[in-house]
C-alpha cells in the first residue's frame, strides 16, 4: 500500500514538473516571438515605414540631392568595397585632366600583387602589365582589389599617397563623415555615412556619366588565357533579366554601381537606376545577406517610382516679377527685357501642387551689361527654393536670366545727345538741391 502511495505521489510530482516545464517553454517561446515582433515593428516603424532591413539606407535624386527616404543616414560606418567608388572617381578625374589615359599601361606593384587571397581579385603578379581601362573594368565589374591598388599606386605613387588623395578629395566634395585608410575597402577603419556615399555616387553620375558604361558590364574576361570571366557583383543590373540565377534580383533600369562586404560592414550596396529619364541613387549598409542588399534596394526603388514625379514649378522662358528688365549701357535701348533660360523642376509627391520662392537674384557686373547684347545672352541668375514638406529639406536651383531680344550698340550721335542730356539733368538736379 505504501509502495502504491509513493508511486502515485512520484507520478504527481513528475506531472507537475512536466507542466511547469511546458509553461516555461511556452513563456520562452512567447518571449522569442515578442522579440521578433518587436524587431519587425522596429523595421517598419514611423522612422522606417518601408521596413528597410539595413543599419542605414537612403534614396536620393542625384541632380538636386533631394532626399526621398532615409534611415540612420548620417552614422559613419565601414563601406567595404564601396570604398572603390572613390578610387573610381579619382581615376576618372585623372583621365579628365589629361594626367592619365585609358591606354596608359600600368605595371602591377608588389602592394597590388599581395592582396589577401580571400579577397576579390584578378591575381596580378608583380610587374604584370595592363592598361588603365582593363584594370578599371576589373575594379568596376569584379571588384578586384589588386586591380584597384595597382591603379591607386599609379595615381598616388604609393598606397598611402593615394589614400591621402582620397581624403583630400572627400574634403573637397564635402563628404564630412568620410575617412579613408585604403583604396579598396579591405580595412574596417575606413568609414563613411550613407548620405555621403550617396553624395559621392551622385557626383560620379553627374560629372562622369561614362562611368555607367563600365559599371553596367555584366561579365568581363580579364585575360585571354583566363578560364573564367568576372561576373558583376551587382545582381540588380537590368541586363540580368535573362540570367536564370539572377533574374529574381534584376531590376529594370539599374546600370550601377558598387557592392561591398566585410564582416564589420555586413552586405552593402550603392545602386543607381533610371526609368523614363528619372534617375535615383540608393545606398543600403549592413544588411544580412548578399541577396538582402538588393531586395532592400528594390523596396526603395519601388517606393521612389510609385510615390514621386518630377514636376516643373517654374517653366522655361518665365518672367521674373522682381527683375523684368535689366539696364544696358551704350545701347540703342537703355534696358532689355529678361526671362529664365530653363525650367525649375523638383521631385514631389504625386498629385501635389508645389511652389517655390525666389531667394536670390544676381545680375552680371555693369561692365558686362554693355551693348551689343544678343537675344538669349546671359545677363544674370535667379535662385529658387523649394521646401520638401515631408522632411523640411530645402532645395535650391539657380537658372540663368537671358535677354529676350537684341540690343544694338548706339551710334556716336545718340551717345552724344544722351551724355548732354545726362549732363544737364545732373546740373539742374544740383541747382535744385541748392535751393531745396
Amino acid at each position: 500500500m505504501k509502495r502504491s502511495y509513493k508511486l502515485g505521489r512520484l507520478r504527481s510530482i513528475t506531472a507537475a514538473m512536466l507542466a511547469v516545464w511546458m509553461v516555461m517553454l511556452a513563456l520562452g517561446s512567447t518571449a522569442v516571438w515578442a522579440e521578433e515582433d518587436t524587431a519587425a515593428s522596429t523595421n517598419a516603424g514611423s522612422d522606417n515605414p518601408l521596413g528597410i532591413n539595413a543599419k542605414a539606407a537612403i534614396l536620393v535624386e542625384p541632380t538636386t540631392g533631394q532626399v526621398l527616404y532615409e534611415i540612420n543616414a548620417d552614422e559613419p560606418m565601414p563601406p567595404a568595397s564601396m570604398t572603390k567608388m572613390m578610387t573610381e572617381y579619382i581615376v576618372l578625374e585623372e583621365i579628365k585632366s589629361g594626367r592619365l589615359t585609358w591606354d596608359t599601361v600600368v605595371s602591377a606593384s608588389e602592394e597590388a600583387a599581395t592582396v589577401p587571397p580571400d579577397g576579390s581579385q584578378v591575381y596580378l603578379a608583380v610587374g604584370e602589365k595592363h592598361t588603365v581601362k582593363e584594370l578599371y573594368i576589373a575594379m568596376a565589374v569584379g571588384s578586384a582589389s589588386d586591380a584597384t591598388i595597382a591603379l591607386a599606386v599609379q595615381v598616388g605613387g604609393s598606397v598611402q599617397g593615394f589614400v591621402d588623395k582620397m581624403n583630400e578629395t572627400a574634403q573637397n566634395l564635402g563628404l564630412t563623415s568620410a575617412y579613408f585608410t585604403g583604396p579598396a575597402g579591405l580595412e574596417d577603419t575606413t568609414v563613411i555615412s550613407a548620405r555621403d556615399m550617396a553624395k559621392l555616387a551622385s557626383t560620379i553620375v553627374n560629372d562622369h556619366p561614362e562611368f555607367l558604361e563600365y559599371a553596367s558590364i555584366p561579365r568581363y574576361k580579364f585575360r585571354a588565357r583566363d578560364k573564367g570571366e568576372l561576373i558583376n557583383y551587382n545582381w540588380m543590373l537590368g541586363s540580368n533579366k535573362s540570367v536564370t540565377e539572377l533574374k529574381s534580383y534584376a531590376y529594370q533600369g539599374v546600370d550601377g554601381m558598387k557592392t561591398g562586404y566585410i564582416s564589420a560592414a555586413g552586405y552593402c550596396f550603392t545602386g543607381t537606376v533610371q526609368i523614363n529619364g528619372l534617375r535615383y541613387i540608393s545606398v543600403v549598409m549592413n544588411t544580412k545577406s548578399k541577396g538582402a542588399r538588393f531586395q532592400e534596394t528594390a523596396k526603395l526603388y519601388d517606393y521612389g517610382y510609385a510615390s514621386f514625379e518630377k514636376k516643373t514649378i517654374v517653366p522655361p522662358k518665365s518672367v521674373v516679377e522682381s527683375v523684368k528688365t535689366v539696364k544696358i549701357k551704350k545701347g540703342k535701348k537703355k534696358s532689355v527685357e529678361v526671362m529664365t533660360a530653363s525650367d525649375v523642376s523638383f521631385l514631389v509627391k504625386k498629385g501635389s501642387q508645389p511652389t517655390a520662392e525666389i531667394v536670390k537674384t544676381d545680375l552680371l557686373p555693369d561692365k558686362e551689361l554693355v551693348a551689343p547684347i544678343k537675344q538669349g545672352q546671359k545677363v544674370g541668375t535667379v535662385t529658387y527654393e523649394y521646401t520638401n514638406p515631408d522632411n523640411s529639406q530645402k532645395l535650391t536651383k539657380t537658372v540663368d536670366l537671358i535677354a529676350t531680344n537684341d540690343v544694338k550698340k548706339a551710334g556716336w550721335f545718340t551717345m552724344l545727345f544722351r551724355n548732354i542730356g545726362g549732363f544737364f539733368s545732373s546740373l539742374f538736379s544740383g541747382i535744385a538741391n541748392l535751393f531745396g
